[in-house]
């Protein structure tokens, strides 16, 4: 049950770091995981299992977000043509 504890502000700390440290290496290599394995790897160990749910989503939320702000909103073509 020690997942379960909340974390100390030292584990927090550790946590987001390695978090970092992971998504700038996805950052310089596109996204591609293989490159930054041992990055996640430390990722998973430092963050209760939770957060790296939570972070992985986040992090696809904040590209989607990215990606509508470079590329603006395209609708599906079909959409609005009676």
């Amino acid at each position: 049950a020690a997942g379960m504890a909340a974390p100390t502000m030292e584990e927090r700390k550790a946590c987001w770091g390695a978090r970092d440290e992971f998504w700038q290496c996805l950052d310089r290599h596109s996204d591609q995981a293989a490159e930054c394995e041992k990055l996640r790897r430390a990722f998973e160990a430092r963050c209760p299992q939770q957060w790296v749910k939570h972070f992985d989503k986040r992090r696809d939320f904040l590209k989607y977000k990215k990606k509508l702000e470079t590329e603006g909103y395209h609708p599906p073509e079909a959409a609005g043509k009676s």
